[in-house]
């Protein structure tokens, strides 16, 4: 077996299982669960109409780079939503089998151990956990920036010693972030590039939350910052998207890749033989996906109404701020109790049958601190009404807890 395996840690929803082991949650109360990201609202009917009328395509194998109607689709998208003139979509955009399997696939195409020096793969903590695992597989050593509250959760890469950024050879991004919802600004972005330039990474920016945002303005997109900032050959970047979140469609495993000219033709050449093509039913249903902006609308307005009733609840007893964008909740659970975020998840659980992810599970101890402690990932995906009760559930739960432990012995 390949020896690197032994380097890839417990996925957080098997850590899940584990801490719930051998727990009975009341029955008298209906399941409710907070910790996937797996979204809940209705996948349109235009896209189902779309898969289902484009069921012959079974029968033809795909090419690697997709077709030409969809890669057209998604570089109009991009440069409908980012304003800027629309991609190459013979060069500059790809298909692939959801953001995931791209993220992972991409850094075993780019990271090179030839030297004496094992490469570095930067990720922010907390984090997606497959950039870990790809850093590993690449036989690379991930690099963990901590998050900072004070910048709203946003990585401290000034704090990265240049040493560091020396043996860097991929920056992983999230932005819109997962966990924490942050966004990052122009600047933020113009720093990062002038990091790029200066150390000759490549930077990868996941932005499968991009769609979900809470303000008038749409998070600041990666393609969208390098333009702004006259990088209009989008040099070293490379930008990752998905219908999942943005379509409700995550059994699809739709996305696309785009950017760098010169890096997505060797992305392409890897993916002829890592197998990465994407059915013609699914390229089918891609299309109308990304062509029609009103279900993502409607998907929009139902995020934000859920946010703005849930959000002020869970304030009365956890730390917690409306994110950016996104569709988790990233919250504090010692406003009122002293107690760590795996005893949190598993006695709100035990007791109340309402599944958080503890938030040491998404982030690893780094220079001195886990910034995932004390914290707990609430991903707001089911419906209004049974995101609600959670909430109504949690609080209940963090008071009586807090008005046990006032009480004198």
């Amino acid at each position: 077996m390949n020896p690197l395996l032994n380097h890839l840690q417990t996925y957080p929803f098997e850590k899940l299982k584990q801490l719930f082991q051998g727990i009975t949650p009341p029955t008298e109360l209906s399941a409710i669960s907070l910790g996937i990201g797996e979204p809940k609202h209705a996948t349109p009917e235009l896209i189902k109409s779309a898969i289902s009328g484009n069921l012959a395509g079974l029968a033809a194998y795909p090419a690697t780079q997709g077709s030409e109607a969809l890669r057209k689709a998604i570089a109009q998208w991009i440069a409908t939503r980012y304003q800027l003139p629309v991609p190459d979509a013979a060069t500059q955009v790809l298909p692939v089998n959801g953001s995931r399997e791209a993220l992972f696939a991409f850094a075993q195409a780019v990271i090179s151990t030839e030297g004496n020096t094992r490469p570095l793969i930067m990720c922010p903590n907390p984090f997606y956990q497959i950039y870990e695992g790809a850093a590993y597989l690449a036989g690379a050593q991930p690099y963990f920036v901590n998050a900072d509250p004070a910048r709203n959760f946003l990585p401290d890469y000034a704090s990265v010693p240049e040493a560091v950024w020396k043996q860097v050879q991929l920056l992983f991004v999230c932005s819109p972030g997962n966990p924490t919802g942050a966004v990052l600004s122009l600047e933020d972005w113009k720093e990062l590039f002038a990091l790029s330039d200066r150390y000759g990474f490549i930077i990868a920016a996941d932005e499968c939350y991009s769609e979900i945002y809470f303000g008038d303005i749409p998070p600041l997109g990666s393609m969208e910052a390098a333009y702004q900032l006259g990088r209009t050959d989008y040099r070293r970047l490379i930008s990752f998207s998905s219908l999942s979140k943005r379509s409700n469609v995550p059994g699809m495993r739709s996305g696309f890749v785009a950017g760098d000219a010169a890096i997505m033709k060797q992305f392409l050449h890897y993916r002829t033989y890592h197998g990465g093509a994407m059915s013609p039913v699914i390229q089918a249903a891609s299309v109308v996906a990304w062509q029609d902006e009103e279900h993502v609308i409607d998907n929009r307005a139902q995020y934000r109404r859920k946010f703005a009733q849930i959000t002020p609840l869970l304030q009365q007893v956890v730390d917690v701020e409306l994110p950016d964008a996104g569709f988790y909740l990233w919250a504090k659970v010692d406003k009122l109790l002293t107690i760590s975020d795996t005893e949190f998840a598993q006695q709100l659980y035990a007791e109340y049958n309402v599944t958080v992810l503890p938030g040491s599970f998404l982030a690893r101890e780094a220079h001195g601190i886990n910034p995932g402690e004390q914290r707990i990932r609430m991903a707001l995906v089911a419906s209004a009404e049974e995101c609600m009760e959670a909430a109504r559930r949690i609080v209940e739960f963090t008071k009586n807890k807090a008005a046990q432990a006032s009480k004198p012995d």
